[in-house]
C-alpha cells in the first residue's frame, strides 16, 4: 500500500512541475490571465499538500482526518481539470496540452479515489 501512495505523491509532484512549465510560460498563459494561473499553479500545490498530509497520518488513529484530506485531493483534481478546460476554451492551450494534462490530473485523481476505498475497508 505504502508503494501506491509513493506513486501517487510522485505523479502530483510531477503534476505540478508540468503546470508550472506550462503557466509561466507567457506566450501561452499572457499576464492578464493571472488570476487563472494563480489558481491552477495553487490548486497543483493543493493536491500535493493534501496526499502528502494523507500519507504522514497513521490510520488507526485518524482515518476521519485521512479521508477528508484523499476527498479534498478529488475535489482540487477536478476543480484543476475544469481550469485546463477553460485555459483551452480561452485558446491559451491546445488539444495535445489538454489532453495530456487531463490524463495526469486523472491519474493521480483515481489512485487517490482507489487509495481512499481502501483505507475505508480498513
Amino acid at each position: 500500500m505504502a508503494e501506491k501512495k509513493l506513486d501517487v505523491i510522485s505523479k502530483s509532484i510531477d503534476l505540478m512541475k508540468y503546470t508550472y512549465t506550462i503557466t509561466v510560460n507567457r506566450k501561452r498563459y499572457p499576464k492578464k490571465y493571472i488570476a487563472l494561473i494563480t489558481e491552477i499553479q495553487n490548486l497543483c500545490m493543493s493536491i500535493y499538500k493534501c496526499l502528502m498530509e494523507a500519507n504522514r497520518l497513521n490510520l488507526d488513529n485518524n482515518k476521519a482526518e485521512r479521508l477528508e484530506l484523499q476527498t479534498k485531493a478529488i475535489t482540487y483534481c477536478d476543480e484543476l481539470s475544469c481550469f485546463v478546460q477553460l485555459s483551452f476554451e480561452f485558446n491559451l492551450i491546445g488539444s495535445d496540452t489538454v489532453e495530456y494534462w487531463q490524463k495526469k490530473i486523472s491519474d493521480i485523481k483515481y489512485m487517490t479515489i482507489a487509495w481512499r476505498s481502501k483505507d475505508k475497508s480498513r
